[in-house]
């Protein structure tokens, strides 16, 4: 029964990977295999039914909070773009022609901010609206989405609000706040690195079109509020520890009472409206890959993963724990290392901190912000952004030598 599971999990990850090939959505896929392993652990179980039923709350409990999460983001997302607030915004900002290398420095620079403002979800939710309404032909949007994926996981790293891994680290005093904040250097060098070698050959000008219309009051009023549910959260979490998804919860709920407010006037005002226009298919997408990843780690797994300090240097470890978090996710392969009491330096913990954060970056399902791509843009798949893990595999190793070699000035 063991090896018959893990068999499906492959199964499910290789269909993600020829979803082009075999025509099955992947989201029905993976929720498909990652309910039906949960289903073979309690029919045939390997444990009691109790501790079965334990692991499977827990991780439904990291699935729901995920959920919810995404859930709230996501109707702020939607409303603006339907309002065409983000649109409107960008192309305020931006000149009316410009180079598309120009315009890559800028998403790359965008998409730092908004991942070190906000957690990688809500950026990549940010960037990618922001990038579908440029309109880009396939080969330019599939660059775009590479770098975006690369930058908004790239800005997290340096702060314990930007990524799940860093707070995780952090919690367990393996780095201070102020030593985190070495890694902002090595994730910009990454990102500019990156924007550098796509950019390469992108000299067409493209230009902009400019359909300024006036924004309404209470549409200003509620983008004001999704940026303040953002500032709230990061200053909530870091001052008294509360959980990002009850904050993000919160500013929703005002949301719609804010939005009930000023369009009461209105026959049909109902801001409930704007959460069906969420791609489900991304939320069901991410409860399949989390099913599957919670079973990996009740087959033990990731624990296996400590053996690799014991045949080679921590600095050479971490390195390749970061490639491995393009194929696992991060979450569980870091608490596999904090729990084993690996020793390590601070220097090495921030090596390994950038490397979980970053390298999921190399395959489009190694981290939210990859799967969250794609699922959104449909030019996106598996097989294509493969055309560009060379380069991210430059970028990722790039920066994670910048973390070695400012660390040892440093620390």
């Amino acid at each position: 029964m063991h090896y018959l599971l893990l068999g499906l999990i492959i199964l499910a990850f290789v269909l993600i990977v020829f979803e082009d090939v075999v025509h099955l959505n992947k989201a029905k896929s993976t929720l498909f295999i990652g309910t039906l392993v949960w289903i073979l652990a309690f029919v045939f179980p390997e444990k009691s039914p109790q501790a079965i039923q334990e692991a499977l709350n827990e991780q439904l409990l990291d699935i729901a909070v995920l959920w919810l999460f995404l859930m709230a983001a996501m109707t702020f997302v939607a409303y603006l773009n339907e309002k065409g607030l983000i649109t409107q915004l960008v192309y305020r900002m931006l000149p009316s022609e410009l180079k598309l290398s120009t315009l890559m420095i800028l998403i790359a620079l965008l998409g730092l901010l908004f991942s070190s403002l906000a957690d990688n979800i809500t950026a990549s939710l940010i960037m990618l609206s922001l990038l579908a309404s440029l309109k880009l032909e396939t080969k330019d949007t599939l660059k775009f989405a590479a770098l975006i994926v690369f930058a908004v996981n790239s800005g997290g790293v340096s702060l314990i609000t930007g990524d799940v891994t860093t707070l995780m680290i952090f919690l367990n005093g393996k780095v201070s706040i102020l030593h985190l904040l070495l890694l902002v250097l090595p994730a910009i060098a990454g990102v500019a690195i990156l924007a550098l070698i796509l950019m390469q050959g992108s000299n067409a000008v493209i230009t902009l079109p400019k359909f300024k219309r006036p924004i309404a009051a209470g549409d200003k009023l509620i983008a004001v509020l999704f940026l303040l549910t953002i500032i709230s959260t990061l200053a909530m979490s870091v001052l008294f520890a509360v959980p990002p998804v009850l904050t993000f919860l919160f500013g929703l709920a005002l949301m719609f009472i804010v939005h009930r407010i000023i369009f009461r006037q209105e026959q049909n005002p109902n801001v409930l409206e704007y959460v069906r226009e969420i791609e489900f298919d991304t939320l069901l997408f991410f409860l399949g890959v989390l099913l599957l990843v919670g079973m990996l780690k009740e087959l033990s797994v990731l624990e296996l993963l400590p053996e690799l300090y014991t045949y080679m240097p921590p600095v050479v470890a971490n390195y390749f724990i970061g490639i491995l978090s393009a194929l696992v996710d991060n979450v569980p392969l870091t608490a596999a290392i904090l729990q084993s009491d690996i020793l390590m330096t601070q220097a090495e913990w921030l090596g390994l901190t950038y490397a979980v954060g970053v390298g999921g970056s190399i395959l489009i399902v190694g981290s939210a912000a990859g799967v969250i791509a794609l699922s959104k843009l449909e030019a996106l798949t598996f097989i294509s952004y493969l055309r560009f893990i060379h380069w991210l595999l430059v970028a990722y190793t790039c920066g994670y030598l910048a973390v070695m070699a400012l660390t040892k000035l440093v620390l």
